[in-house]
């Protein structure tokens, strides 16, 4: 799986390290449906994901996910507090339960208007999709 990653990576130019071991993302993903509630949840994810792929970070690590929550503008105390009360853990329960319903099993997983991509995808694979959805090229 790592091998098809680093594959994908290197022809799409994306940055990706050599990560060693598999973090669990379970406190990231609560810090990131934080964020996206602050409005800050694209740059989180893609700091964690830089943190991760990138540089082989543990982002299970709180410390860590601070760093990162600095390093695009939010507040590393109210991200602990976030932490330390869980309030976020409904939110992520509900995305995996809704993952599960949708038959989800593999990251990433592109899902428009019936249809689905699994796996790191090309613009064209993509592109192709969303046209036959029915959008229009601008």
């Amino acid at each position: 799986m790592l091998a098809r990653l680093r594959q994908v990576a290197r022809e799409l130019n994306l940055p990706f390290g050599e990560r060693k071991m598999t973090f669990n993302s379970r406190l990231a993903q609560e810090v990131g449906k934080w964020a996206e509630d602050q409005g800050r949840g694209d740059a989180f994810h893609h700091a964690v994901f830089l943190a991760y792929f990138l540089r082989g970070e543990n982002i299970a690590l709180q410390q860590v996910l601070h760093r990162i929550c600095s390093s695009v503008g939010l507040d590393p105390a109210a991200a602990q507090a976030v932490l330390d009360q869980r309030s976020y853990r409904e939110a992520v329960d509900q995305d995996w339960i809704r993952s599960r319903e949708m038959g989800i099993s593999a990251v990433p997983t592109f899902v428009l208007d019936g249809q689905r991509l699994v796996g790191a995808q090309s613009y064209a694979a993509l592109e192709e999709m969303v046209l036959s959805a029915g959008v229009i090229k601008r």
